[in-house]
Parts: C-alpha cells; sequence; structure tokens
C-alpha cells in the first residue's frame, strides 16, 4: 500500500504532479501553495490552482551524505542520495530527492517528475516526488 508522506502536495492520479498554484495577476508559479501572491512587482493577489507535472532541467544538486534529523524518515541502513534544484517546463524551481547515483548526474540534464517511495512503515510505502533522470 502506497500513502503520501504529506498528503495534499502532489498527486500521483493521472501521472506525477505538484499541486501548487500560480498567480493569475503576475504569473508567478507557486509550491506549496501560499496564502498570497508573494512576487514585489505584483499589483494583485489573484491564486488559482495549478499541477504542475511532466518533465524539467536539471539546475544543481548535491549529496546527501549523513541522515537528515528528525522528522525526517528513511529506511535503514541510511544511504546517501542525490538532492536536485529543478527548472520544471511549467516555469517552477523546486527542491526533490533525484533517483540514481551522484555519478550519473549532470547539471542540465533532462529529468522527469515522478514518485516514489520515502520510507517503509508497518507495510505501508511513504512516497514523495522525486526526480528521475530521462
Amino acid at each position: 500500500m502506497r500513502e503520501p508522506c504529506v498528503p495534499g502536495l502532489f498527486s500521483e492520479e493521472n501521472g506525477a504532479s505538484l499541486l501548487g498554484a500560480r498567480c493569475r495577476c503576475c504569473g508567478t508559479p507557486y509550491f506549496p501553495t501560499p496564502s498570497h501572491c508573494r512576487s514585489p512587482d505584483c499589483a494583485g493577489s489573484d491564486l488559482e490552482p495549478q499541477a504542475f507535472s511532466g518533465g524539467g532541467v536539471l539546475w544543481s544538486y548535491s549529496v546527501a551524505n549523513f541522515p537528515p534529523p528528525p522528522p525526517h524518515q528513511f529506511d535503514a541502513p541510511f544511504k546517501p542520495y542525490v538532492i536536485g534544484v529543478v527548472d520544471l517546463d511549467q516555469g517552477l524551481r523546486v527542491v526533490g530527492q533525484m533517483i540514481g547515483a551522484a555519478a550519473d548526474m549532470r547539471v542540465g540534464a533532462r529529468v522527469d517528475l515522478v514518485i516514489d517511495p520515502i520510507y517503509h512503515e508497518d507495510g505501508k510505502a511513504f512516497t514523495s516526488w522525486k526526480f528521475r533522470l530521462a
């Protein structure tokens, strides 16, 4: 059985997507959804829900070589993993865990948004968004 780590932030229906918003006034994308538009150049604040999905480009990445502190959870034993900063084709820059080895990562590489397990507990796979090299 799969269950989201944080309900309401992403969806697996019809493919992986992040559930955010875009300002109708200035077009600024947001994830997660804020209470109002934060762009200093925006004269209004009219947010509409937007699902961000598909692919993007790996802008930067780093390797987490040590276990993160609580409340973050992971399967034991801890294995280092790659954290990427991705520019989605829909105009949103987002941070997420990468699937694959650091040696395979390249800035500028195409990636796809996926939903994948972060950890397992009590027979459940707790999922979050990740990125996989395309």
